[in-house]
């Protein structure tokens, strides 16, 4: 009998701990799944050219897409469901690319309503970057002011990100401040390349020196 309710407990306690390791196990998995397209997305922008990205990015979109239908309380997942729908509107044109840029937009901010940190300030970079890029009017949702408080917030939370200031430092170029242009150029070139993100990181970095050549 004693050994029969010590095989008991023993049952319940793996059920138990079992159960209790099925939403670790399952936050595992949208985790790989968001490193994976983290990856395939690097790969894609560094090694791909420009003009033959479309056909990958789509496809990646439409996982990322998938991913935060399935995990919507998830702020990562739309990070990085926005970060590739922008870099797909740039491969696009027209309606298309406008239609990736507003998806891209509510994907980082519904991100940022879920973490105010926005992925370590990714979403602002890529939000503010949207709205830098993006045409105004009555056609998009372009806004000078709001990509410029969308890039304090990614300072304020990583200063020294190459991305962001070099992001920064383009929008301030297009807006004719010069002299804050080349402080913040200067500022991602001597940046910190993140890690996982060395090719991309270091590929803006080499932007950000054409970019002071030309200021």
């Amino acid at each position: 009998m004693f050994r029969r309710r010590l095989l008991n407990i023993a049952m319940g306690l793996s059920l138990s701990l079992g159960l209790a390791a099925l939403p670790l196990a399952a936050a595992h998995a949208w985790e790989a799944r968001v490193e994976g397209m983290k990856n395939h997305w690097e790969r894609l922008i560094t090694e791909q050219p420009e003009g033959e990205r479309r056909e990958g990015l789509k496809s990646l979109a439409g996982q990322a897409e998938r991913l935060v239908a399935e995990h919507p309380d998830e702020a990562l997942p739309r990070v990085w469901h926005g970060i590739i729908e922008a870099s797909h509107a740039r491969e696009r044109s027209g309606l298309g690319a406008l239609s990736s840029a507003r998806a891209a937009r509510d994907a980082l901010e519904r991100a940022v309503e879920l973490d105010p940190r926005g992925a370590d300030g990714s979403a602002y970079v890529t939000l503010g970057a949207l709205y830098d890029r993006v045409p105004g009017g009555l056609v998009g949702f372009g806004d000078s002011d709001t990509a410029e408080r969308m890039f304090q917030q990614a300072l304020s939370i990583r200063p020294e990100g190459i991305d962001v200031n070099f992001y920064y430092a383009a929008f301030l170029a297009e807006e004719g401040r010069r002299e804050e242009a080349r402080e913040q150029a200067r500022l991602a070139v001597a940046g910190q390349a993140r890690e996982g993100r060395q090719a991309s990181d270091e590929a803006l970095r080499e932007e950000a020196r054409a970019l002071l050549e030309r200021l």
